[in-house]
């Protein structure tokens, strides 16, 4: 997999800012920390949707970036945010788990309305991505 280190900021009461220095022109934004991971991936995604990925730097280049330096200085962080690509088709997996926990999961995806496959999907997705 793929990750991408993101510039995240914040100033004063405002939303929490992200922006990735190797993908110019991609940015986010969360109220609370706990929706940076989620956010951020999946603006990388949208952002680099059909398109050729751009080549990561290393942590210690990032940090050496003079505007990156400049964001740390004021108080900034950096993050590391994978790149969940989708490719648009579905393979078939056989899984294997506990006959009583795929009965929960499967009670809880028709309980909202979703399939066994499109809740675990959804959950892989969300935990990978923050």
């Amino acid at each position: 997999m793929r990750y991408y280190i993101a510039v995240v900021h914040q100033e004063g009461d405002s939303a929490f800012g992200v922006h990735f220095p190797d993908v110019p022109g991609c940015f986010s934004a969360a109220d609370d920390m706990d929706d940076l991971l989620a956010n951020a991936s999946e603006a990388l995604a949208l952002h680099l949707e059909g398109e050729e990925l751009p080549e990561t730097r290393s942590l210690d280049a990032v940090r050496a970036d003079d505007e990156v330096a400049h964001d740390l200085a004021e108080g900034g962080f950096l993050l590391a945010v994978p790149l969940v690509q989708l490719s648009g088709r579905t393979t078939k997996a056989n899984i294997t788990m506990d006959a009583g926990l795929l009965a929960a999961v499967d009670q809880y995806a028709k309980s909202h309305g979703l399939t066994r496959s499109a809740f675990l999907a959804d959950l892989a997705r969300r935990e990978i991505a923050g």
